[in-house]
C-alpha cells in the first residue's frame, strides 16, 4: 500500500523545514548587529527597484506596464535574487 501524503502532513513537513533549515542561512554583521543575508537581499531588491523606477518613467515604459503592482513587486524580487546571486553565491 502506497503512503498518500495529506494536507496536514505536507504542512507540518513545510513547518519542520523552514525551522530546521533557517540555520543554513547565511549571516553578515552590519554594525555589530547580525543580519539574514536573505533580509539585506530583499532590501538591496527594494532600493534597486525604486531606482529604476524613474528610468521607466523617463523612457515613457511604464505607460506600457501591464499592471504597475506586479511589475514592480516582481522586479524586486527579481533584484533581491541577482544580490544574492552576486554577494551570497557559493559556486
Amino acid at each position: 500500500m502506497r503512503f498518500l501524503p495529506t494536507p496536514g502532513s505536507r504542512f507540518a513537513l513545510a513547518i519542520v523545514s523552514a525551522l530546521t533549515l533557517a540555520g543554513c542561512d547565511p549571516v553578515i554583521n552590519i554594525a555589530g548587529a547580525n543580519f539574514p543575508a536573505w533580509l539585506f537581499s530583499a532590501i538591496c531588491g527594494a532600493i534597486l527597484t525604486l531606482l529604476i523606477r524613474p528610468i521607466f518613467v523617463l523612457t515613457r515604459v511604464e505607460r506600457y506596464l501591464w499592471s504597475l503592482p506586479i511589475v514592480y513587486s516582481s522586479l524586486t524580487v527579481l533584484m533581491g535574487c541577482i544580490v544574492w546571486l552576486i554577494f551570497f553565491n557559493r559556486i
